[in-house]
């Protein structure tokens, strides 16, 4: 069973359906009880850094979160919580990578950052997945030693990284079509 983290602002329709296409069980929840046993965690978000970290502070899941010693993909914005800092809201994360999120710089780009991106994935598990996949960001984090996969938007930035059993998306898998399915399908072969 796979649990997906309701902390609000998420598109959850459209990761529930993808999960159901690769016929994977999945459970929603806000309560960590619920959670606890999953061999799995999605931290899904469409929103800002600072709204899913309050949200995850009220639900006192910071650290349950820190301590969850299985797989943990984030996803887009569940990816941005993960680094220790977030230059949007200015808000301080989950510190599970090391890190400053920042917003895309270059003035000529049109922000937020909307539609289908090359990802380059840098680990041979993934490498069969490199393609394009969905991207809706303003913020990214840069290119460092946790970077599995990175795509360009005016600069590079990291589109999948990893730290322990930690892992971040900055695309959107779940809206990626089939190659968002493969890499969905691979990286929970893999948890």
């Amino acid at each position: 069973m796979i649990g997906i983290i309701d902390c609000g602002g998420a598109n959850l329709k459209s990761l529930t359906y993808a999960l159901e296409r690769i016929k994977l069980k999945y459970r929603i929840s806000k309560v960590w009880s619920d959670l606890s046993k999953s061999r799995a965690l999605i931290l899904p978000g469409v929103s800002a850094a600072g709204n899913v970290m309050s949200n995850i502070r009220k639900l006192a899941l910071e650290d349950r979160i820190r301590d969850f010693n299985k797989p943990v993909l984030g996803i887009c914005v569940g990816m941005q919580v993960l680094y220790e800092h977030s230059d949007e809201e200015n808000k301080t994360c989950l510190g599970l990578i090391p890190g400053v999120v920042k917003k895309f710089s270059n003035p000529k780009l049109v922000i937020p950052h909307m539609g289908w991106n090359m990802v380059n994935f840098l680990t041979s598990e993934f490498e069969d997945c490199s393609g394009h996949f969905y991207f809706a960001n303003s913020y990214h984090a840069p290119i460092d030693t946790y970077s599995l996969g990175y795509s360009e938007y005016g600069e590079r930035f990291s589109a999948f990284v990893k730290q322990n059993n930690f892992y971040g998306v900055q695309f959107h898998p779940e809206k990626s079509s089939k190659l968002g399915e493969k890499f969905l399908t691979k990286f929970f072969e893999m948890a």
